[in-house]
């Protein structure tokens, strides 16, 4: 059974930068399209960024477009979230999820695994 577990949240200013990770143990990621997500309080979750297996096609929500930036090191099952420029809006918990299909979504229902997720608080 894959498991998730996502680390790098915090408390950043506006303008700040984190860098989410996603470490999978159980299975080997490469098998699986990662993608992250977010749900800030009384808000619907929503889709930020997702990867393929191999890293070669990405995808990001048009807020976080030229921001965020996703990778993964499949030698070390760890998927990475670098954002830069964070603004308030971006406060949210945020989740890494696993779909083990070769086609990349943005739909929450799509993936089977997820992460207990990380908070990220943008404030001055």
């Amino acid at each position: 059974q894959l498991q998730l577990v996502e680390s790098g949240g915090g408390l950043v200013q506006p303008g700040g930068s984190l860098t989410l990770s996603c470490v999978g143990s159980g299975r080997t990621l490469d098998r699986y399209v990662i993608a992250w997500f977010r749900q800030a309080p009384g808000k619907e979750r929503q889709g930020v960024s997702n990867i393929d297996r191999n890293g070669a096609s990405t995808y990001y929500r048009d807020s976080v477009k030229g921001r965020f930036a996703i990778s993964r090191d499949n030698a070390k099952n760890t998927v990475f979230l670098q954002m830069n420029n964070l603004q308030p809006e971006d406060t949210a918990v945020y989740y890494c999820a696993a779909r083990r299909d070769t086609s990349a979504t943005m739909r929450p229902y799509d993936y089977e695994h997820w992460g207990q997720g990380t908070q990220v608080t943008v404030s001055s």
